[in-house]
């Protein structure tokens, strides 16, 4: 059985964080009720079409799922494991932010099945986290995190942020050090971007561009210290144990995140909620951002379906009548059909050979492994050097990236650069 991933998308928060640009925002009980069924409904309307798949993580993402009662998250757990089949090992993510976890809520979603605790700290300092708009601090992490760990939570990440406006190298070392003491098996370092649309946005814009530039920010900390921010990040973690598997993700042995590295390494995916996307057999499709249209949308049954088993090749164009009143499962290839997907409100793109090669190595080369000379062949039948000859010279001769055992993978200076290196496979 080909293998899938499943994401989740709970779009509801306590208050939107100043920095977040995510689809997300406060709703009333009744509002996440009605999205909970429909969501359901939506697992019930698509899981029949993917019966020649098996689920081999599932990722409840947000805004804040765990806004949600545990019952209500357990509910939606139960509706997945009915209509899709689950390997007995899938690893089944929820992110939680500290102060939305009570002990109950925590044993509710370990005794349903949830085996891995994502939660978003983002700084151990509570005059940062006030500033991000956060709705704990540091003591009610800590409590959220014992009360995890106490219903039984054996995978458990913490994210944290760097490079905010006024943090200092020693506060990010503080933040690092206080973490890794609590020794969780995983843990995501990003620095702050300046998300356009953001109240960050409209404070701080102007010492973004000043920084970028090489000046002196006001309020940002300067370009050497977010350097300085970054390099401590990995050797700190690594002298306590947490090796580098992607360039903002750092685990324990054997607890990098498998679902996370699905999407590097462009696994089928298929993402259920408001403004969820999905990449199926060469397809992108996404549902509507506008919560009204959402609620509105009705699921009809599998016999009469979005998706078609149509073996036809991903540059022809796409069936667009309906399946007729027989459930349809894939065999050969899904196919999303175009007068559906409209009815539907979802987006939908069929990727070309170049946008696909295009993907494999920029989302390839986030992992420290790095993309594999033999894979690429295997997947577009030309060689790697056939496409990108040029280009992997031309970054080899500039130290930015290395081969070793038919991977191709960044050199430390590669991954300073990420974003200039990346760039140089768009064809």
């Amino acid at each position: 059985m080909k293998e899938l991933e499943l994401y989740f998308h709970i779009p509801f928060c306590e208050r939107k964080c100043a920095y977040c640009d995510f689809l997300s925002a406060p709703a009333d009980p009744p509002v996440r009720i009605s999205y909970i069924k429909k969501l359901q409904e939506e697992i019930a309307y698509y899981g029949p079409q993917f019966k020649e798949y098996q689920v081999s993580s599932i990722f409840f993402g947000g805004g804040t799922p765990t806004i949600l009662e545990g019952y209500q998250l357990a509910a939606i757990l139960e509706t997945v494991k009915k209509y899709f089949h689950l390997v007995a090992d899938a690893e089944i993510t929820v992110e939680c932010n500290p102060g939305t976890l009570t002990a109950g809520k925590a044993e509710k979603l370990v005794q349903a099945g949830f085996n891995r605790l994502s939660m978003g700290l983002q700084s151990a300092d509570d005059r940062e986290l006030q500033l991000l708009g956060r709705i704990h601090n540091f003591a009610q992490f800590l409590e959220s995190y014992d009360l995890a760990r106490k219903a039984g939570f054996e995978n458990i990440n913490v994210d944290l942020m760097s490079a905010l406006p006024g943090q200092t190298l020693k506060s990010w070392q503080n933040t690092l050090q206080k973490v890794t003491a609590l020794r969780p098996e995983h843990i995501s370092a990003y620095s702050l971007i300046i998300e356009e649309g953001t109240p960050f946005y409209e404070r701080f814009a102007e010492d973004e561009q000043i920084r970028e530039e090489g000046g002196h920010p006001r309020l940002l900390p300067e370009e050497d210290v977010e350097r300085q921010m970054y390099e401590l990040t990995e050797a700190f973690l690594h002298t306590k144990g947490y090796e580098r598997y992607e360039i903002s993700n750092y685990a324990k042995p054997g607890y990098e995140c498998r679902h996370n590295c699905g999407y590097w390494i462009r696994k089928d995916y298929l993402g259920l909620g408001l403004g969820a996307s999905s990449l199926v057999e060469h397809q992108r499709f996404q549902n509507t951002s506008n919560l009204k249209e959402y609620l509105e949308q009705e699921y009809i049954s599998a016999d009469q379906t979005c998706l078609n088993q149509k073996g036809m090749d991903e540059q022809n164009e796409l069936d667009c009548r309906l399946s007729g009143n027989e459930t349809v499962l894939p065999k050969k290839k899904i196919v999303l059909q175009q007068e559906c997907c409209r009815e539907h409100h979802i987006h939908i793109e069929t990727l070309d050979k170049k946008s696909e090669m295009e993907e494999f190595m920029f989302l390839g080369l986030r992992l420290m492994a790095g993309i594999s000379r033999q894979q690429f062949e295997t997947t577009f039948q030309v060689t790697l050097d056939s496409v990108y000859g040029e280009v992997l010279r031309k970054l080899k001769s500039e130290q930015l990236i290395e081969e070793m055992a038919g991977y191709v993978r960044l050199t430390e200076h590669g991954i300073d650069v990420s974003n200039y290196v990346l760039a140089e496979f768009l064809l």
